[in-house]
């Protein structure tokens, strides 16, 4: 079958691309930014890219159509093929009904962590043997890609989004992922731009949960009243917990890297690696309890967390330039920016951090978490804040307001440049810079470390 794929350059469906190949199909693709690094995976495995939505590619003739959900009503390859009628569906839709019936899905959701706490399983059941297929929105460096699929290995482990589907479609995607084992990370309001309430999202959430099978198993935090909500509303699987109080639980050494699994009041062998915060032990021991369910012994997927190496983009070193380390994250929720300054703040002790910060997501945009910004940057001894005044990234409110809590420890920038020059005058040996945000920021971790290096 030829599929062609309309916006192949996003994460997930340049990654559903790879996946269609490697399942023998045909496939070719478009997107409105055909550009490195995608653009070069994609090409590598012999899929011919478009730049542009224009008409004319109609002329390829493809079996089937896989639309993304960057397109909308309007695009003019859409409107041809709404036109003419040809056939086309979703690449949530085409994955579940072509790729995954049949494969053991273990599905990873949640507002936070989704990327690596699916990192952290695939790569539990890689070490342990599985070559699982895979599915995230990030790359582990052991991993090497963020997509991989064998239809002789049955386990398939995917980063289940609550993002909407398509614009014929405004069911979450991960209702078409039908898993046998699913974490539920956590659930807090995001995606503003598509969700009214945090309501609407436990309600896809509860979906989700509709389609696990009795036999199938729900791993979910212990405490968390907006999950307790979601299952209040019907529940067929077994529910694990993890965290405090919950069958999975963890204690801490001394050490921020250092800490033991439990598993129902029973101790493994300590988690010695190099990733930071409560928030990633709290995803090592939900990617635990998912390999447990598929046979992974404790012991096994505990040495095997013990070789992770992290994710890219996730307090990611992008260099130390006279003693000054310079971090990427893709941290962009005020929870998950909270979350990334303790964890930074618990392994450099009373080192300076100085937090850089893009608000770039739709939810950040609008504003609908910006008074939430001063408690989660409480840890940054100084904060920067670019936001654009125009264009499709500009912010609804005023960083400047916003952040007036932190007093002269905070500085809003409409420019890179002026950001840049400002991050510099201040950094000094020692210090820490963390650079937040879920876009490329304009390159500005090149840009600063750069400009750090000159006189």
């Amino acid at each position: 079958m030829h599929i062609h794929i309309l916006g192949i350059c996003g994460t997930f469906m340049g990654g559903l691309a790879l996946i269609a190949r490697a399942a023998g199909h045909k496939v070719t693709g478009c997107d409105a930014g055909v550009y490195p690094p995608m653009s070069t995976q994609l090409e590598e495995q012999g899929i011919a890219l478009t730049q542009g939505f224009d008409a004319e590619q109609l002329a390829l003739q493809p079996d089937l159509f896989v639309v993304g959900n960057v397109v909308s009503r309007g695009n003019p390859l859409m409107e041809a093929i709404l036109d003419q009628g040809l056939p086309y569906t979703s690449g949530p839709q085409w994955l579940g009904e072509n790729i995954l019936q049949g494969q053991h899905v273990l599905a990873v959701a949640g507002t936070h962590g989704k990327t690596t706490t699916s990192s952290m399983l695939a790569w539990i059941l890689e070490q342990a043997g599985h070559a699982p297929n895979f599915l995230i929105g990030g790359i582990a460096p052991g991993l090497k890609v963020s997509a991989r699929y064998n239809p002789k290995n049955t386990f398939f482990v995917i980063e289940a989004d609550e993002y909407d589907t398509a614009f014929f479609d405004k069911r979450s995607k991960f209702v078409h992922y039908r898993p046998r084992t699913a974490i539920l990370n956590n659930l807090e309001f995001d995606h503003a731009d598509i969700f009214p309430d945090l309501a609407a999202i436990e309600t896809q959430f509860h979906h989700l949960i509709r389609t696990v099978p009795a036999k199938g198993l729900i791993i979910r935090p212990a405490h968390s009243p907006t999950l307790d909500r979601v299952l209040e509303k019907g529940c067929w699987s077994s529910v694990q917990t993890f965290g405090p109080e919950g069958a999975w639980h963890y204690v801490t050494s001394n050490h921020p890297t250092h800490f033991t699994p439990y598993f129902k009041g029973v101790a493994s062998a300590p988690v010695n690696w190099n990733v930071t915060g409560e928030h990633n032990r709290m995803n090592g021991l939900a990617a635990l309890a998912a390999a447990h369910h598929v046979g992974v012994p404790i012991k096994q997927a505990v040495g095997a967390l013990n070789t992770f190496g992290g994710v890219k983009r996730r307090m990611e070193i992008k260099g130390v330039v006279n003693d000054i380390t310079v971090y990427d994250d893709f941290a962009h929720h005020p929870t998950a920016i909270a979350t990334t300054l303790q964890g930074l703040r618990n392994v450099v002790g009373n080192a300076r951090i100085l937090a850089v910060i893009e608000p770039r997501s739709n939810t950040m945009k609008l504003g609908t978490m910006a008074a939430k910004l001063p408690h989660a940057l409480e840890q940054a001894d100084l904060t920067f804040c670019f936001g654009e005044t125009e264009g499709k990234h500009a912010l609804g409110w005023d960083p400047q307001n916003v952040l007036a809590p932190l007093g002269k420890r905070a500085k809003s920038f409409s420019s890179h440049d002026a950001l840049v020059k400002a991050v510099k005058e201040a950094a000094q040996p020692g210090d820490h810079v963390l650079i937040m945000s879920n876009g490329s920021f304009g390159g500005i971790h090149t840009t600063l470390l750069a400009a750090l290096g000159s006189p």
